[in-house]
């Protein structure tokens, strides 16, 4: 199979409210949503990149360059017969992983709509539902921090992860754990501490948490093998883990005891599985993060995390949480027990609502086979 048709809008839709991490602060999505067609069949993919290179060193006008004049060019030009001829078709082009991943996921999504076949299905999920909470990101202080957590608890979600950075850490967390001392809680703290830090971040130690985040560089496994005997709660890696290669160096390294899986920072659902998998058979828990995606990405992400060594609630939400209005019509809601229902339809199962779509796109261009 050819694909017949791809497209790609540049979109940007505002949150609900702001959202800081320890080292950047985001009033919206600029994310790239991606279509592709061929007999009468789409797909939809997204793209969740920020625009600006903060999360990983790419952003949306890097994405946007690499799918145009690379990654849509070789796509067109590949007979496919699954998902899996993806990778493949984009192995000469290095990195650009956020890149590569939109247009994995629309073709994944194809395939579904073609074969009549849910995503999760595909994927190998195995529960109807996935259990989910909520990322708060850094406030202007404590007293804004516990109404805002509770305002969460108050919809349902049942865990929740606090953004951490040096001088936002201990306390905040301290008050969070003494007003709700049965809370599911977990801190993030995007990379934004060292090695040297070791003393400071086992303060967490006392809060009983679910596990702390990619506390160290980006780009590290070294030192986070170094840090691991040094603190009580488990450590996960995120932004470090962008193959399954660098999973495997982990857990061979004991770097981390958990691994947050973002198909999207990963390159796509091909090596997220790949990466479950290792995990599930060294008895190493995954759970599914988040890139505030619309409702494109997110049902994908909610297939995703339907597989079975996703055992820890994801950081998926439901789409109120971030959008006054999505670019679907079917958006999440957020079921008693902190759960979100796992489509059962063809492909992801988001219903575009390509009218509104319209009115966010900022920019957007057509290929079709030269």
């Amino acid at each position: 199979m050819h694909i017949e048709r791809v497209e790609i809008r540049r979109v940007y839709m505002p949150y609900v409210s702001p959202f800081e991490t320890s080292g950047w602060r985001e009033e919206g999505i600029h994310h790239i949503i991606i279509r592709l067609d061929v007999d009468g069949a789409t797909g939809w993919g997204e793209t969740p990149i920020g625009r600006n290179p903060f999360y990983n060193e790419e952003n949306t006008d890097t994405c946007w360059i690499l799918q145009r004049d690379y990654l849509i060019p070789s796509l067109l030009q590949t007979d496919l017969s699954s998902p899996y001829d993806v990778p493949g078709a984009f192995a000469k082009i290095r990195g650009n992983r956020m890149a590569k991943s939109g247009l994995e996921f629309a073709v994944w999504d194809l395939f579904g709509h073609i074969e009549g076949r849910s995503m999760a299905a595909m994927l190998g999920g195995t529960r109807s539902e996935v259990a989910v909470g909520v990322s708060v990101g850094i406030q202007k202080d404590i007293d804004t921090l516990l109404d805002v957590v509770g305002e969460y608890l108050d919809d349902g979600y049942r865990r929740i992860k606090l953004k951490i950075k040096p001088g936002w850490d201990i306390e905040p967390t301290r008050a969070v754990r003494e007003k709700w001392p049965d809370l599911a809680l977990q801190v993030d703290a995007n990379s934004i501490y060292t090695l040297g830090d070791a003393e400071h971040l086992a303060e967490l130690d006392e809060f009983n948490l679910l596990l702390i985040e990619q506390p160290l560089p980006h780009d590290d496994i070294f030192d986070h093998a170094k840090l691991v005997p040094q603190v009580n709660t488990p450590i996960c890696l995120d932004e470090s883990i962008v193959s399954s290669d660098h999973a495997r160096w982990a857990l061979e390294m004991n770097a981390c005891g958990i691994i947050n899986i973002k198909p999207s920072r990963i390159g796509g659902f091909v090596d997220a599985i790949r990466i479950h998998d290792l995990c599930q058979a060294h008895n190493v828990p995954v759970w599914h993060g988040g890139m505030l995606e619309s409702g494109i990405g997110r049902a994908s992400n909610v297939a995703l995390a339907s597989l079975p060594n996703f055992s820890l609630p994801g950081d998926i939400s439901a789409n109120s949480r971030y959008f006054h209005r999505d670019i679907v019509t079917n958006p999440f809601t957020l079921n008693e027990g902190s759960t979100l229902t796992v489509p059962t339809t063809p492909g992801c199962g988001a219903i575009v609502d390509e009218a509104y779509l319209e009115e966010v796109t900022v920019d957007k261009l057509e290929f079709r086979p030269q």
